[in-house]
C-alpha cells in the first residue's frame, strides 16, 4: 500500500481505477468512509447519515461494506439505495435530511473498474476545499498503524427500496408538470448500459405513456457498459431501425450521459442536444441571458447552430467541473459535453442526468410535433475525429518537442477553419487527440500522425 500513498486520490469525477485495488481497496475505501464523515457529516446541518447507491459492478458490495463500516467509525449511519444512477442519489443526498451521498461507480469504464463520487448534503459535488480536506484526512488514516481500531466485518447496512420510488416519481412528476409529457403511442427504445438506469429508466418512460423496450438492462456484476450503452450505442441504432422507433435513449454505465436516436437510427450526440434544447429555450423566451457552455471539444457546427437563434457559447476546459464552473460564473441554464453529459444548472443542482436529458428533449418533440431527425437538423457537424492512445504515463505535452512541433504546423495548417485539441484523460489512462476541420480525410490523416507520434515519444521518454 505504500506505493499507493504517493499515488493522487481524486482525478477530476472523484476517485476511480481498478476495483479493490489501491484507493479502491477495501482497507483505503474504509478509511475513506471515516475520513468523509468526519468531513462532510459534522456540523453540517443535517442528520448524521449518508446514502450509498452504486451502478451494479460486482466489486460493489465489498465496497459498499467498507464505506459503511469506515461512516459509522465517523459517527455516520449509512443506507443504500442500491442500484440507482448518480442523479439519482445527488437529488435524493440534496432532498433527503442527510450529511452526504456516496456514488460507487465508474461511469463508462469496464466492469473490473470501480470508482467512488462524494456528494456534500445539498447533493452538490465536492469543493475543492472539502476534497483537499478529505485527501489530507485519508492520508493520515492510512498511515495509522491501526485505522480505525476495528477488523473488517460485515455490517447491516439497510437497503430502503423507497429510495429508488423517490427518485422515479421525482422524474414523472417533472414529465408531467408544466405542459405535461404525454409519450401515449411514442416508440422508445431504452439502452441501459447493464447499469445504474436498468431498473428506473423504463420504469419512468413506461409512467409517461411510452411503449418501451429495454436493451440491456439485466446488470450481472460483469456486464456494464460491455458493447452497448452511450460508449456503443450501435445496438440500439440497430434496434430503432428494426422496430421503426420513434426515439432511442443511450445511457451510459451510472446515467449521468445520454445520448439519443433518432426514428432513421442516427446518433444525435451531445452537441446535438444541447443545439436542440437552446433553440427551443430562444424560440420560448425561457432564458433572460442567451448563452450555454461547451467544452473545447464541442463541435464548432454547435456554434453555427445556434448563432441564428442568438444564442451564444461559453467555452470551458473540458469535464462536467469545468462546465458547472462555467454555468455558476455566468448564471447560464445549459452546458455540457459531446460526449452527453448535458447539466441543467441550478435547477438540477448543476448535476448531469441522462433521463432528464431525454425527457427534456422528448418535451421538444412532442411541443413541436417535430421528429428527433427534424429537431436536430440544424446541427451540421464539421469533420471531426477523436482517437484515443492507452499511455503507461502522462509526461506534459510541451515537454514533448516533436509532438509540439508536428502540433503547431497541424494548427498553422488548418487556420480558423478547425483546430486540435489534445489532453490526458481524467479519468483514465489514456492520452484523448481531437483533430476538426473541412477535409475528412485530413484530419483523420493528422489524427492518426499526432497519436503515433505521442506514442512514440512517451515510450521513448519512458526508456530513457
Amino acid at each position: 500500500m505504500q506505493a499507493v500513498m504517493s499515488q493522487e486520490i481524486f482525478g477530476t469525477d472523484g476517485i476511480r481505477g481498478k476495483a479493490l485495488e489501491g484507493w479502491l481497496s477495501v482497507e483505503a475505501v474504509e478509511a475513506l468512509g471515516r475520513a468523509a464523515g468526519t468531513v462532510l457529516g459534522v456540523g453540517s446541518g443535517h442528520a448524521a447519515e449518508a446514502l450509498i447507491a452504486h451502478d451494479g459492478r460486482a466489486s460493489a458490495k465489498a465496497l459498499q461494506e467498507a464505506l459503511a463500516r469506515g461512516l459509522a467509525a465517523s459517527g455516520v449511519a449509512a443506507r443504500t439505495a442500491g442500484l440507482l444512477p448518480t442523479p439519482g442519489l445527488a437529488w435524493l443526498t440534496a432532498t433527503q435530511d442527510v450529511s452526504l451521498g456516496v456514488m460507487i461507480s465508474a461511469s463508462h469504464n469496464p466492469a473490473e473498474d470501480n470508482g467512488i463520487k462524494l456528494f456534500a448534503g445539498a447533493g452538490s459535488k465536492l469543493t475543492d476545499a472539502q476534497q483537499s480536506e478529505i485527501e489530507m484526512r485519508l492520508r493520515e488514516e492510512m498511515n495509522r498503524v491501526d485505522p480505525g481500531g476495528q477488523a473488517a466485518g460485515s455490517l447491516d447496512l439497510t437497503h430502503d427500496a423507497h429510495l429508488e420510488d423517490l427518485y422515479a416519481e421525482h422524474l414523472i412528476q417533472l414529465a408531467k408538470s408544466g405542459e405535461p409529457l404525454d409519450l401515449a403511442g411514442a416508440k422508445v427504445v431504452i439502452d441501459c448500459a447493464n447499469g445504474a438506469a436498468s431498473h428506473v429508466g423504463p420504469r419512468v418512460l413506461e409512467a409517461i405513456g411510452a411503449e418501451v423496450t429495454t436493451l440491456f438492462g439485466a446488470p450481472t456484476g460483469t456486464n456494464i457498459n460491455e458493447g452497448c450503452g452511450s460508449t456503443y450505442p450501435e445496438p440500439l441504432q440497430e434496434r430503432v431501425k428494426a422496430l421503426g422507433a420513434d426515439f432511442g435513449v443511450a445511457l451510459d454505465g451510472d446515467a449521468d450521459r445520454c445520448l439519443l436516436v433518432d426514428e432513421k437510427g442516427d446518433l444525435v450526440d451531445g452537441d446535438a442536444i444541447m443545439a436542440i434544447l437552446a433553440r427551443d429555450a430562444a424560440a420560448r423566451g425561457l432564458w433572460s441571458d442567451l448563452r450555454i457552455v461547451a467544452t473545447v471539444m464541442s463541435n464548432r457546427g454547435l456554434h453555427r447552430a445556434l448563432e441564428p437563434v442568438g444564442v451564444g457559447v461559453v467555452e470551458v476546459g473540458v469535464g462536467d467541473r469545468q462546465v458547472v464552473e462555467g454555468l455558476r460564473q455566468n448564471g447560464l441554464r445549459l452546458g455540457g459535453e459531446k460526449s452527453g453529459h448535458i447539466i441543467f444548472g441550478a435547477d438540477s443542482g448543476f448535476i448531469g442526468d441522462g433521463l432528464l436529458t431525454a425527457l427534456h428533449v422528448l418535451g421538444v418533440r412532442a411541443r413541436t410535433g417535430k421528429t428527433l431527425s427534424e429537431l436536430a437538423a440544424p446541427f451540421v457537424p464539421f469533420p471531426q475525429v477523436l482517437l484515443g492512445l492507452k499511455v503507461a504515463a502522462k509526461p506534459a505535452l510541451e515537454t514533448l518537442p516533436i509532438f509540439q512541433e508536428k502540433r503547431m504546423r497541424y494548427e498553422e495548417e488548418l487556420g480558423a477553419d478547425g483546430r486540435v485539441n489534445v489532453r490526458y484523460s481524467g479519468t483514465e489512462s489514456k492520452a484523448r487527440v481531437m483533430v476538426e476541420g473541412p477535409d475528412a480525410a485530413r484530419i483523420q490523416e493528422i489524427g492518426d500522425d499526432l497519436v503515433d507520434t505521442l506514442r512514440e515519444e512517451i515510450a521513448a521518454r519512458a526508456s530513457t
